[in-house]
C-alpha cells in the first residue's frame, strides 16, 4: 500500500474510519495518554512533546485543519466537562508537563481523542516520529486487512487467468 497520507484526506479517513483499526493500533503502539470519559486523550502540549515539534505547530496544523480534525473527535472542553477532565488529570497523577499551565481557572482546553491524535500524525510532515507512525499504521492497517480477507490480499487483474472465478465470500 503506497499512500501518501499527509497528502491524501480519503485516504486518511478511510483509515480513521475503521474502528477496529484504529483499537489495533492503539494496543500496538501502546501510545500513553490520559483517559478520559473511557478514551484516551492528550492535550496540545502532550501532542507537541510526542511528535517533537513546537505548540506553534500543532496549533497551525489543527488550524488548517480544523473540519477534518474535528470530526475526527480533536475537542475544545469547557465547564464543567473541563472540570471533569482536570479531575482525570490529578486521579491519573499526569506531570505538569504534559497538560500545560492549566488550573482551576482555564476556561477552555484543547484536547484531541486517539483517533483526532492520529489523524495529526497523518498531517505533521515536519515529524520523524509522525512519519515512523503513519508507516506503523499503514502495516497495522494491511495486517489487519489481511487477517479479516483470510490471507493475503489479492488485487483483481482483468488479465489475470483466474480473472471472473468465483471467489469464496467474505463471513
Amino acid at each position: 500500500m503506497d499512500k501518501d497520507l499527509t497528502i491524501s484526506q480519503l485516504d486518511r479517513q478511510n483509515i480513521l474510519n475503521n474502528d477496529l483499526a484504529i483499537a489495533e493500533i492503539q494496543k500496538q503502539t501502546r501510545i500513553q495518554g490520559i483517559y478520559f470519559e473511557d478514551k484516551l486523550c492528550f492535550t496540545k502540549n502532550i501532542v507537541a512533546t510526542y511528535f517533537e515539534v513546537e505548540l506553534r505547530t500543532v496549533e497551525r496544523y489543527v488550524s488548517e485543519n480544523q473540519k477534518e480534525i474535528s470530526g475526527n473527535g480533536y475537542e475544545v472542553l469547557k465547564g464543567k466537562r473541563l472540570k471533569e477532565f482536570l479531575a482525570c488529570v490529578i486521579e491519573q497523577d499526569v506531570p505538569d508537563i504534559n497538560v500545560g499551565n492549566i488550573s482551576n481557572r482555564t476556561p477552555q482546553l484543547a484536547i484531541f481523542d486517539f483517533r483526532s491524535f492520529l489523524n495529526l500524525a497523518m498531517l505533521l510532515v515536519e515529524s520523524p516520529t509522525a512519519k515512523s507512525l503513519r508507516q506503523v499504521m499503514l502495516d497495522i492497517v494491511i495486517d489487519f486487512i489481511n487477517q479479516k480477507a483470510g490471507g493475503a490480499t489479492k488485487y483483481i487483474n482483468q488479465r489475470d487467468e483466474i480473472y471472473g472465478q468465483e471467489f469464496p465470500v467474505w463471513q
